[in-house]
């Protein structure tokens, strides 16, 4: 069986009637499943894991634009994580059986139905994209909902319309493409100001000759009441966890700051936490490390994280 995982990333919050109705129409589906929903209210931001066969995908999918295009109003949305649009991206990701190169292509027909059925500006990003500078989330997301009247005219959608009408304000544009697993991975700081946090971020992200494969931003979490460094881990065999995690924590340091906290965000697959745990404590059983790794890591300082719920495999 060919197994594909998306990630949908909803601009609703947790408790938001938007994504009560997205999750109700998911269920009546009944294609893909729900793996997990992950949301926060100050990024003002749900993160939803669904996992299935590509035919599976596609109907869940299809369904999830429809219901966010009718529910999320995004000339009325704040939140501090970035977005462009109500569906702000949606990657798929190949789990079982199937390549990122089979992957990009069901991630280039939902693009084509969200462009030309739903009328949403749609740009393709990673596997998918057009051009070197389109396959970076950073740069099509650049100027966030409130650059596209001008984004769309400068730089043309892949599907859908060019013009900032009265539907795509509502709906705003949306990203989508096939990748590798990510994992999003915050880390907190014993400090409300930003400023620290948006100075580590610039450190450690690699386009400025930080961590391979890693991009980050600063920001502030006003239900934390903390800032947190928050990363994106785009090649974790390359950069882990626990190297992520040590660098966040000796750049604080060199600002007379401590890191209090780890968030994990999603699912993440088991040997992601096992490199972790490898890294702290290498001659431990699989099971050790786990746990090894949710402790050192801090995982469940700003909300429960149970390891069997987090891990992808256990899901699948």
């Amino acid at each position: 069986m060919q197994l594909i995982e998306a990630v949908p990333n909803i601009s609703a919050g947790p408790n938001s009637v938007a994504l009560k109705a997205i999750l109700h129409q998911l269920q009546r589906a009944q294609a893909a499943r729900v793996l997990h929903v992950d949301g926060n209210e100050d990024a003002n931001r749900t993160v939803i894991t669904l996992a299935g066969t590509p035919e599976q995908i596609m109907q869940s999918l299809r369904t999830l634009f429809e219901v966010a295009a009718r529910e999320i109003d995004m000339q009325t949305h704040r939140g501090a994580h970035p977005r462009l649009g109500a569906v702000d991206v949606c990657p798929l990701v190949p789990v079982q059986n199937i390549s990122l190169k089979q992957t990009a292509f069901y991630a280039q027909e939902l693009a084509r139905f969200v462009g030309e059925e739903l009328h949403i500006p749609v740009y393709l990003y990673e596997a998918n994209a057009t051009s070197s500078e389109r396959k970076n989330l950073a740069f099509l997301r650049k100027g966030e909902y409130e650059s596209l009247p001008e984004k769309l005219k400068i730089l043309p959608p892949d599907f859908g319309p060019c013009k900032f009408s009265a539907q795509v304000a509502r709906t705003g544009a949306s990203v989508i493409g096939a990748r590798n697993f990510l994992i999003a991975f915050n880390v907190s700081l014993n400090t409300k100001e930003v400023a620290p946090a948006k100075e580590i971020a610039a450190v450690l992200r690699e386009k400025n000759g930080g961590l391979h494969g890693v991009k980050a931003i600063g920001w502030y979490m006003e239900n934390y009441a903390c800032a947190q460094v928050s990363f994106n881990i785009v090649d974790y065999h390359k950069t882990g966890l626990a190297q992520v995690f040590e660098a966040c924590k000796k750049e604080a340091q060199k600002r007379g700051l401590e890191v209090t906290a780890g968030e994990v965000i999603g699912l993440l697959p088991q040997d992601a936490l096992q490199q972790a745990g490898q890294f702290y404590a290498p001659n431990l059983s699989v099971e050790k490390q786990l746990q090894v790794a949710s402790e050192k890591m801090l995982l469940n300082k700003i909300r429960p994280f149970i390891l069997h719920e987090r891990i992808l495999e256990n899901h699948l």
